[in-house]
């Protein structure tokens, strides 16, 4: 168990304690009992990224003991993080992932969540210690520890400089991110049933948006998962995932997308027969470094449809970008085990496509049939995900 920091330091070296925000109580009352649900005698680790995520971590210890649960908990520095990753080598990430796999391995539960005060604070460590990284810290404890054999849910926790980067004030982009996170999950898991039932008897699929996106692909016998607070918060996505080798086309993205400390901008993948033949962005080389990590990393794990109705635009968050409403995402590398299409890879990646007018627009046809048209879904067993009706 980790040390427990002091919350802050007047100029007469008194400590003090940041106010109390009953926000977190609400959000620590969905994760405890929404997303885990949480039961007695259950082991969670709790983990914070930044000390000034400290007030959540309280509040989910208090509700996890609430229900007699055994909250373990971690605080992380990202500046540390950044020290310990520089000139990395394969001993040490081997060592930390053996104890922190072990650890891991005794819980139930896991809660995971960090506040980003410089997104691009791992932007110069090289690409390649970022793939031992992946491939021998992330890839053993999370991808073969922890998504397999724990609940989970995973979050951010509002900064100033997640405000900055969203293009808000501080005191706005609390409240928008309180309302992003506590949407009605049981409306929104309601509204997903016919969508589910759809995409389970669909084969074909198409994306079309402007420039050069043009995709096809079969989600034929993969299972369908619909997201509403189970994993992730905020939620309001649905997944699935391509049969393997039958993407073929082009996608252009049209958020940036930072990956490992790295914020990338206009990725394009080409696809010829499930495979990334061809990548492109403001930093060609180092995107396809990390597409050549594995055999995995160039086919695609995950195709989703995002519809949270409070998430409209892109913050530079992927946990919140591929929420966004009129949104898809298509994620090269790792197949959850939930919607397995053959596909495991220490890479997934969420690529954010926007598909509402303002952003260009596109469309989804299922088998032929067009299910959404700029970001609206257009049947009308479907309009139930529409932003209006999950507001």
């Amino acid at each position: 168990m980790s040390w427990e920091p002091t919350s802050g330091v007047t100029g007469q070296g008194v400590i003090i304690s940041p106010m109390h925000d009953p926000r977190n109580d609400k959000l620590a009352d969905i994760i405890v009992s929404h997303s885990l649900e949480l039961k007695a005698g259950e082991k969670v680790l709790i983990q914070g990224n930044g000390l000034v995520t400290e007030p959540l971590v309280r509040s989910i210890i208090r509700a996890a003991k609430a229900v007699g649960a055994l909250p373990v908990y971690k605080l992380e520095n990202p500046k540390t993080h950044r020290e310990w990753l520089k000139d990395a080598d394969p001993a040490m990430l081997d060592l930390a992932a053996q104890a922190d796999a072990h650890q891991m391995a005794l819980m139930d539960a896991f809660v995971g969540f960090s506040a980003p005060e410089n997104a691009l604070e791992l932007s110069d460590i090289p690409g390649e210690i970022m793939s031992l990284y992946q491939n021998h810290y992330n890839n053993p404890v999370h991808m073969k520890v922890r998504l397999p054999n724990t609940k989970w849910v995973v979050l951010r926790y509002p900064t100033d400089a997640f405000a900055q980067s969203a293009g808000m004030s501080g005191e706005a982009f609390e409240d928008w991110f309180y309302r992003v996170c506590t949407v009605d999950y049981k409306k929104m898991g309601e509204a997903f049933g016919p969508l589910q039932k759809l995409m389970e008897r669909t084969d074909q699929v198409r994306i079309s948006g402007p420039g050069k996106t043009d995709l096809t692909f079969s989600i034929k016998d993969i299972p369908v998962v619909p997201c509403s607070g189970q994993r992730n918060l905020p939620d309001g996505e649905i997944y699935t995932a391509p049969v393997k080798d039958s993407v073929i086309g082009t996608i252009a993205y049209n958020t940036p997308s930072i990956h490992d400390g790295f914020e990338y901008t206009n990725i394009t993948f080409r696809f010829e027969n499930g495979k990334i033949v061809e990548a492109t962005a403001n930093d060609t080389e180092r995107i396809n470094t990390i597409l050549d990590m594995d055999e995995g990393a160039r086919y695609v794990g995950e195709f989703a449809i995002g519809v949270n109705p409070y998430v409209d635009k892109p913050v530079n968050n992927t946990l919140f970008d591929e929420k966004i409403r009129g949104s898809i995402h298509f994620t090269p590398g790792n197949s959850y085990d939930g919607a397995f299409n053959g596909n495991r890879s220490a890479l997934h990646w969420d690529i954010v496509l926007l598909q509402e007018a303002q952003n260009g627009g596109g469309e989804i046809w299922f088998d032929g049939v067009l299910v959404r048209k700029d970001g609206r879904f257009v049947l009308p067993e479907l309009e139930g995900l529409n932003p209006e009706n999950l507001s």
